[in-house]
């Protein structure tokens, strides 16, 4: 199954993977945050953890830092001022490497990163927005018969709308 009902783990997942990230990037950046489905108690998602660490100005001694840990930069993929990152397979870690995880680098200004926050707290604040979520979610896993890339195409088409509406809910929120 594509998306698996919300697993606790999931959040200790998490703080394993950052305090990893925070021994060798402290120093250069503002925080790291879990984001996404598995960073919304009670959510049910596909069990990759995502991860944005947030800088200011110090990209490149962030990037060393991560390439060091055995990350190498993978681009923006097409998402201005956040840099994707993978494991690049020539340093083992027993939980890097063990833990399914998607990690970005984003400048504190990215409105991608914007949009990871307002939506995962818009979802643990508001139970029936996260019941529609997932409900969504699920329908879509079937629709493409649980297959990884058509899922995340549909779900662009699909959830994205949704999505963008739950933000500028939490934003109208939040000015009020």
């Amino acid at each position: 199954m594509l998306i698996q009902e919300y697993n606790p783990n999931w959040a200790d997942n998490f703080e394993k993977i950052k305090e990893i990230l925070n021994s060798s990037v402290l120093n250069y950046i503002l925080d790291i945050q879990h984001v996404g489905s598995t960073a919304v108690p009670d959510l049910a998602a596909k069990p990759i953890i995502d991860i944005d660490i947030i800088y200011n100005e110090d990209f490149d001694k962030v990037e060393t830092a991560l390439e060091k840990l055995g990350y190498y930069h993978n681009g923006n993929q097409g998402i201005e001022g956040r840099a994707v990152f993978r494991r690049n397979g020539k340093i083992v870690d027993e939980i890097l490497d063990k833990i399914t995880h998607h990690l970005y680098v984003c400048r504190a200004d990215c409105l991608e990163l914007q949009r990871h926050i307002l939506f995962r707290d818009y979802l643990r604040k508001d139970e029936l927005t996260r019941k529609f979520y997932e409900k969504l979610k699920y329908e879509i896993a079937e629709e493409t018969q649980n297959n990884k890339a058509k899922y995340a195409i549909l779900k662009q088409l699909k959830a994205n709308p949704f999505i963008d509406y739950v933000v500028e809910l939490e934003k109208n929120t939040n000015n009020e």
